[in-house]
């Protein structure tokens, strides 16, 4: 048995046999063609092209109807790339002066493409290149008159094995069929990730070295909760694995009935629980999964999947969306652009090579750099407030100064907006997200800016502990429950109850029924998470009692390791809800 860790990239747990995928990908069949045979290689490549655009487009399409316009964009690169005359010509001219066939031709013009992106270590170059590859995939199918049909195909409770995945090939998964993979590279925002978490097929990416271990047929274990791959697993493993997913299934359905139900703890506390989303589609669940609003509505979206900066309409109309299927009186958070660090867009980046970009120009301090993208977005959020109970929030503020910035913008904004007779709702709710512990400990200050806060514990955990959570080897230092992370989180709860302003927690932390007990006894009455996630902190909730969390964090909070913490928690939930802990 051989387990490997690599990074989260879509949650859930699967167990099946590994489809290795071809490392080398679709074979040349030949380099040169004899030369009275040139003229037909270019009407082959012409087809070829046309064939592949047409492929792509009908993928947008698709993907725009089944799972957003942000996933459906990715296709739309692709077609806009296969359609350029540019390129169509050089791959041509290849053919014409060297006698290459087609296939070895639109191989060689592409990967010097993707070799002209190598020393730019970026994601924006990250994702060129895959896209790049995925091209030249699409195309040589084509040439070669086949597609990737092993995708499609496979045996049942297949789990697929590569070294990388493009997001076509992602896109041809039969999920009767393939129920998982893992990749040897890959990162959690590569186009990849986004297309297993949008189809909900769990995924771990970023292995390292995992083809040469693993053989077709063997059975595998996929966790991408935890980020973990287990080859050739031993019987008692498999056993537990099958367990763990009976009882996320038995629990579904029981947590499912709860949907309709308050989060009320047992002596009469209303938490309110909110939905994180990532794309306007998602807000349909936040209904259906029994949440009272969303409390996290990210938007790099927008920017991530396009070759240009999105217009103030194309901002303006993914906001309406969401608020429409919201309704007028729940609330809907829209947190301004965090770009930067690991999130880039090939049309709005820093042209500064940055040595550690998480300390560096992203979210704010990039908005506050580009004023009119900034302005574009805000203008979009005021136009969109007049349709139901809309708030903004800004991310990654490390001063109050930078705060009070954002807050001038605003205004600026609203001024405009007054001045050019466009209708807006005045005095729409801001807050600011509490992610770095500068934020944590000058919050009885940033309180007087704003009416509510966001505690983004992904960040905080990262900037507070110094450790990447997309880091493997420091995984040991990344903990939520470290004390350090817990004595800033409580600092913030005591200040908005002591300044009458909201506290929401919107990372992973809070939809993790393990902390439920611990951010409640700490203050917090508001949590937002997955929508997935909401039937179950219900279940939680509502088998609390306010005095009963008291008593648990008063007790952590005497701790000095996250070690014990965790133990001391995984004990205390055990106790009352053995099956969740399970």
């Amino acid at each position: 048995m051989d387990t490997k860790h690599g990074i989260p990239a879509s949650p859930g747990i699967a167990i099946g046999q590994a489809l290795v995928l071809d490392t080398e990908g679709v074979r040349i069949p030949r380099r040169h063609v004899p030369v009275e045979h040139v003229a037909d290689e270019i009407v082959r490549l012409g087809a070829a092209i046309d064939r592949a655009t047409e492929d792509a487009r009908k993928r947008q399409k698709e993907f725009t109807i089944r799972l957003g316009k942000s996933i459906g964009q990715m296709f739309a690169s692709h077609a806009l790339f296969l359609s350029d005359p540019a390129m169509r010509y050089d791959i041509e001219m290849l053919i014409k002066a060297e006698d290459y066939s087609a296939e070895y031709a639109v191989s060689r013009h592409i990967r010097s493409r993707v070799n002209s992106l190598e020393d730019e270590g970026n994601e924006i170059a990250t994702r060129l290149r895959q896209d790049f590859i995925d091209v030249e995939r699409q195309l040589l199918h084509q040439l070669q008159g086949n597609s990737p049909s092993l995708l499609e195909s496979g045996c049942d409770g297949s789990i697929v094995i590569a070294r990388d995945l493009t997001p076509s090939e992602t896109a041809l998964f039969n999920k009767e069929k393939v129920i998982a993979f893992a990749t040897e590279s890959g990162g959690p925002t590569s186009h990849t990730a986004i297309m297993a978490g949008a189809l909900n097929i769990p995924a771990v990416v970023g292995i390292g070295r995992l083809l040469s271990d693993v053989s077709g047929g063997d059975t595998v274990i996929i966790d991408g909760d935890e980020g973990v791959i287990i080859i050739d697993p031993d019987e008692a493993t498999i056993l537990k694995y099958e367990e763990l997913l009976r009882n996320r299934e038995n629990l579904g359905d029981q947590y499912e009935v709860l949907k309709d139900a308050e989060p009320i703890t047992k002596d009469g506390t209303m938490i309110r629980l909110f939905g994180n989303i990532e794309f306007p589609n998602e807000a349909i669940a936040c209904l259906e999964k029994g949440a009272t609003g969303v409390g996290l509505y990210r938007t790099e979206f927008l920017y991530l999947n396009s070759t240009q900066d999105p217009t103030e309409e194309e901002h303006y109309a993914a906001y309406c969306e969401v608020l429409r299927v919201l309704g007028p009186n729940q609330p809907v958070v829209i947190r301004t652009l965090d770009l930067g660090a690991d999130k880039f867009s090939p049309a709005t980046s820093n042209p500064i090579h940055e040595r550690n970009p998480f300390l560096g120009l992203r979210s704010v301090r990039l908005c506050l750099q580009n004023r009119p993208l900034f302005k574009t977005q805000l203008r979009a959020i005021l136009r969109a407030s007049v349709l139901g109970d809309l708030r903004i929030m800004f991310p990654m503020v490390s001063t109050v100064l930078e705060l009070r910035q954002c807050v001038s913008l605003l205004r600026e904004v609203e001024e405009d907006l007054a001045e050019a007779g466009i209708d807006y709702k005045p005095n729409v709710p801001v807050g600011t997200m509490i992610e770095v512990p500068s934020a944590a400990l000058m919050a009885d200050v940033l309180a007087k800016q704003v009416k509510f806060f966001s505690i983004g514990t992904n960040d905080l955990v990262q900037y507070t502990l110094a450790a990447d959570r997309n880091n493997e080897t420091v995984a040991n230092l990344y903990s939520p429950v470290d004390p350090a992370v817990l004595r800033l989180i409580h600092r913030v709860a005591d200040v908005g109850h002591r300044q009458g302003i909201e506290v929401n927690v919107c990372g992973e932390m809070s939809g993790e029924p393990l902390y439920t007990a611990l951010l409640l006894g700490l203050g917090i009455r508001q949590l937002s998470a997955t929508p997935r996630k909401i039937p179950e902190l219900k279940h939680v909730i509502r088998n609390l009692t306010i005095p009963e969390t008291e008593r648990v964090a008063n007790d952590v909070l005497r701790m000095e390791t996250a070690r014990e913490v965790t133990s001391y928690l995984r004990g205390h939930l055990r106790r009352f809800l053995p099956s969740v802990v399970d």
